[in-house]
């Protein structure tokens, strides 16, 4: 009997387990209580300052949805605080001290993280980092939704009952 092949979702979010699950690893290894899901909007508040959540989604290229939960995260854990902003729905983001601490290592670990990214794609027939970048680009000019819809159609068609 044999398996059924993964589908694209299935081998992506299995590629994430692997990645995140030893950026993880090297975190703890390194003793830094830190989550790879934080790392963009820690880079986002280095790169603005105090931010708004949508002000760092734009920035980022993150969902403002996933911004949001990640710095209602990163907040319980004591990286960063909000205070409000100019209007009363606006909250504005900053980092603590424990997180400013933390910067250095943190630098220090992705400059590795970064390096080793460059040794996968260096073993791959293609970069992995040239194809996620050209997916990206792909479904923002037209999102998988949509061809989702499309082919469901198609195949609703007298042609393919």
């Amino acid at each position: 009997m044999s398996s059924a092949k993964p589908s694209l979702g299935t081998l992506i979010r299995h590629l994430i387990e692997l990645l995140d699950g030893d950026v993880q690893a090297a975190y703890e290894a390194g003793g830094l209580a830190w989550r790879p899901r934080y790392t963009p909007v820690l880079r986002g508040l280095l790169s603005l300052g105090p931010a708004s959540i949508k002000a760092m989604a734009g920035t980022i290229g993150i969902s403002h949805s996933a911004v949001s939960q990640t710095v209602a995260q990163m907040t319980k854990d004591a990286l960063v605080e909000l205070q409000p902003g100019t209007d009363a729905r606006e909250r504005i983001v900053i980092l603590t001290p424990k997180a400013q601490a933390m910067v250095p290592a943190l630098q220090r670990q992705w400059a590795a993280v970064n390096a080793a990214s460059d040794t996968l794609d260096a073993e791959l027939s293609t970069p992995l980092s040239g194809i996620v970048g050209e997916a990206i680009d792909a479904l923002n000019r037209r999102p998988f939704g949509e061809r989702i819809m499309a082919e469901a159609e198609a195949l609703s068609t007298p042609e393919h009952p």
